[in-house]
């Protein structure tokens, strides 16, 4: 810890798990200095994405400081209130897609004085984070585990927009809490019993989509008859800026689980820091690959998926100071990292009971009861 002025601020280092660290300050009201942010790289300092991520958490607080250095090296932040907030717009660039915003802005506007509106403008479909359809689909879903309304609850996309150059728009609406989560016993992972998804073209035939649709069912088909993937064929302003195509799909389970994976193709140029790994592979072709890859996360067993490990685990630390119980397949390391920055700032420490059977992991925690104070703000 430094002192600085009058408030004490935690001192790190380094660039590493940004978005968790301002998330985490901003719900712990922890000040933090960061220092030496990729100081020794041939581009120093803060990137865009994390700058961008800055100002829309000032966007949506009030009375928050942020200190950046000449070199963007050195950041002092100090959290405000969450205020929400409605007709709110945000430029989220085209460095990351816009759900590597919609994670930590979800989780902040919960605890709002007032429920959130905003429209979001960038990238929909990338590969780096999950779809905009992924939040539609499953995170919403797990976010109604923990108590939260499904009512003022609304991710609409408006224009699709994918890498190189994004163009798309999404309308996102959270609701507050009135006072906290609700803790979670959630292990039972049930059996799948429907899989629905959405394929999308940009720019491109709708022929491809179609071949792509065709091949994912082929693969589900074996498992399971409810099967159900519809099509979002796109031109002009709603299909953004880039020719391109993707899918995002769901398995529901028994029990409730929701279990996603999406991926795309950019047929634009690309830009260095995006590697499209399915950029060359046939409609057909990569509809298995999909299909292969939700296989796959059925498989590791869990009650979410691989890419919902890190909020799941900060949900159930968040929740009244009551015992939650969650069981995922192995864990990522998003997840490992998500979990000792939950220690740091918010003190919950997790059990992990290995489940050799399942070949999944348990893992308990007492919540640090965080509640929504300021709605009760004047």
């Amino acid at each position: 810890m430094v002192v600085m002025g009058k408030a004490a601020h935690m001192r790190l280092q380094g660039g590493k798990h940004f978005r968790q660290r301002i998330l985490l300050s901003t719900l712990s009201s922890v000040p933090i200095v960061i220092t030496d942010i990729r100081s020794d790289d041939t581009t120093p300092g803060l990137l865009l994405h994390e700058i961008s991520l800055l100002r829309l958490v000032e966007k949506i607080s009030d009375n928050c400081i942020i200190e950046i250095n000449e070199t963007g090296t050195k950041l002092r932040y100090k959290p405000g209130v969450i205020m929400g907030g409605k007709h709110l717009m945000h430029d989220c660039g085209l460095s990351q897609g816009i759900g590597y915003f919609l994670e930590p802005l979800i989780v902040l506007a919960l605890f709002g004085k007032k429920p959130l509106s905003i429209k979001l403008k960038g990238i929909t479909n990338d590969s780096r984070n999950p779809s905009v359809d992924t939040f539609q689909s499953t995170t919403f879903q797990m976010l109604k585990r923990f108590g939260v309304p499904d009512e003022g609850l609304m991710l609409k996309i408006e224009n699709r927009g994918i890498p190189p150059l994004g163009g798309g728009d999404v309308v996102l609406r959270i609701p507050i809490i009135h006072s906290s989560l609700s803790a979670v016993n959630w292990i039972d992972e049930g059996m799948v019993k429907r899989i629905r998804g959405t394929t999308f073209s940009n720019f491109i035939s709708s022929e491809v989509e179609h071949q792509t649709r065709k091949a994912t069912r082929g693969i589900f088909n074996n498992f399971i008859p409810d099967v159900f993937i519809h099509t979002d064929h796109r031109s002009g302003p709603a299909a953004g800026r880039s020719p391109g195509y993707g899918i995002s799909i769901t398995a529901e389970t028994t029990s409730g689980c929701f279990i996603s994976a999406d991926a795309i193709v950019s047929r634009g140029a690309k830009l260095d820091n995006f590697e499209e790994e399915e950029d060359k592979m046939p409609p057909e072709t990569f509809g298995i690959h999909i299909a292969s890859i939700l296989l796959g996360e059925i498989e590791q067993g869990g009650v979410v998926d691989s890419m919902h490990q890190g909020l799941l685990f900060l949900l159930c630390a968040l929740c009244p100071q009551d015992v939650s119980k969650v069981r995922v397949g192995k864990l990522t390391p998003y997840a490992i990292d998500t979990l000792r920055n939950i220690r740091d700032f918010l003190g919950v420490k997790f059990i992990i009971e290995p489940d050799p059977p399942t070949n999944t992991v348990i893992l308990k925690c007492l919540g640090c009861g965080l509640k929504n104070l300021s709605r009760k703000l004047s």
